[in-house]
Parts: structure tokens; sequence; C-alpha cells
């Protein structure tokens, strides 16, 4: 089963919007770009035809992800009695030493936000998933270095 993360209705609302848009209107205009570039004549050196081409590829992977997230979407205020690290959650941490707070969540979230959000798909969202405070735990990062992580606080989000 798919993990549930938390969304407010105002976020849950605005993705919605976006994936309908992507739908409807969005796949419109890509496939009007798409035939004026088929129009101009051979594909094989027809740059337009290649970037619409990726550009439809990205909006159709968009669209993917938007309902995925939205179909395993729990909207609403997170529960204040949290007991282990879930998406939608804040989360107090020592990394290598440093204590960090930041949400765990989706990357959409960081625009909306003020404070730093980590997606529960990256290295040290893996890492600290379904932890308990207390709880300590390493991940590799990225660029090789070996991090390690302690959970000090989960608490739901505020925002």
């Amino acid at each position: 089963m798919a993990e549930k993360t938390w969304l407010s209705q105002e976020t849950y609302d605005r993705l919605s919007a976006e994936l309908e848009y992507l739908k409807t209107t969005g796949r419109t205009e890509i496939a009007t770009k798409i035939e004026e570039a088929r129009s101009e004549g051979d594909l094989r050196e027809n740059g337009g035809y290649h970037a619409a081409r990726e550009e439809q590829s990205k909006m159709e992977g968009r669209i993917q992800e938007l309902q995925y997230l939205l179909e395993h979407a729990e909207v609403g205020d997170a529960p204040q009695q949290v007991t282990e690290v879930a998406p939608g959650l804040v989360i107090t941490a020592e990394v290598n030493g440093r204590q960090k707070k930041f949400l765990l969540g989706s990357r959409e979230a960081a625009d909306f936000v003020d404070i730093d959000v980590y997606p529960e798909t990256a290295p040290l969202g893996s890492a600290i998933m379904g932890k308990k405070i207390g709880e300590e735990t390493s991940y590799t990062a990225p660029n090789g270095k070996e991090f390690t992580v302690k959970v000090l606080g989960i608490e739901a989000f505020q925002g």
C-alpha cells in the first residue's frame, strides 16, 4: 500500500486544478504544436517537432505524478498525535551533528511554506521514513557522502 501524504485543502485544490488544466488545455496546446511542427516537413531535422515532443513527454510525466499524489493524498490537517515519521509532518532531526527542522513532503509544497521541504523520496526522507523519536539511521547523499541522522521531534504541520 502506498504511503499517504497530508495535503491542505488549498494545496489539494491547486494541484487538482493544475492536473485538470494539463489533461485538457495543456494536451490540446501541445498536440497543436506537434501538428504545426510536423507540417514543416522532414521530421529528422525538425527541431521544433522534437522540442514539442519532449515538452509533451514532460507534461505527461507531470500528469502521472499529480495523479499519483492526489490519489494517495490525505486531505485536511495531519493528526496532532504523531509517533513516527510520515509525509506531511514537520521533523526535527540531528543531521551529522547539526539540528534541522523541515517538512517532509512533496516538492510542490516548497513554493507555499516558510520551512525547508524534503521529499520522502529523497535520501534523507527515505532514511527517516517510519522512524520514531530517538531513533538513528544513516543515508548516502547524492554526492556520495554518508550522513547520520537522529529523529529529535515529530509534529503536525501548522501551515
